[in-house]
């Protein structure tokens, strides 16, 4: 049986709600994780630098989807633990977390080491200690400096979270091939590249805002 185009719509904006809500808390944890990391990657400790550096290295190296499936699969193929359909979404923001938190830190230590070494001395001077120093005086520069990039992986994400659908996950993208397969039309899919295109075409708008606030230099 067709379905009206305001069912639809209403179907599709009902699994935009579950993109939004990776997208969103993607950010809120990849973010922090992502300067930790970071911390661990340039640290003087070389059993930390070298754990910091593997776990880039294997987050970056390997498919988003491979290790949505590692996560999801993992507790029960590698523990003996059952999994439970509810546990999809913990499975899909802990892998969009760690493997975003990679990329965001070698964001942050391509900021990190751009900065003179100047800027340093110069607070030492003042007295600052090096806590204060990273983040009155070093951070709010370095946030300028990696807005650019972190605008790129924010858009990135915004399709990647399509890739939910491999564990079935119903985001968007899964909602749009349930209903075109059942209605044997292309307009779902359609509708929801419309979807994606308006929700990044947002987020564009509101990171350029954001950068250019940050653009102190001006």
């Amino acid at each position: 049986m067709n379905i009206s185009i305001t069912t639809m719509l209403g179907q599709l904006a009902g699994g935009m709600l579950g993109t939004m809500g990776i997208f969103f808390a993607t950010i809120l944890f990849s973010l922090p994780l992502g300067l930790i990391v970071a911390f661990g990657r340039m640290s003087k400790i070389k059993i930390i630098q070298w754990i910091a550096k593997i776990y880039i290295s294997i987050m970056r190296g390997t498919p988003l989807m491979l290790q949505l499936m590692v996560v999801y699969f993992g507790p029960y193929y590698i523990f003996g633990i059952r999994i439970s359909a509810s546990y999809r979404l913990s499975a899909v923001l802990i892998a969009f977390t760690i493997n975003y938190a990679a990329y965001f830190a070698e964001i942050y230590r391509g900021g990190i080491e751009s900065m003179p070494v100047g800027q340093y001395e110069a607070a030492r001077l003042l007295g600052y200690s090096r806590g204060q120093t990273f983040f009155r005086v070093i951070f709010p520069q370095v946030i300028k400096r990696i807005m650019s990039s972190v605008t790129n992986e924010v858009i990135t994400l915004v399709k990647d979270t399509s890739l939910a659908f491999s564990i079935a996950y119903a985001e968007m993208f899964t909602t749009a091939k349930q209903i075109a397969a059942s209605q044997t039309s292309i307009i779902p899919l359609v509708s929801a590249g419309i979807f994606y295109y308006l929700f990044n075409l947002i987020v564009a708008v509101a990171m350029e805002t954001l950068e250019k606030k940050l653009n102190y230099y001006k």
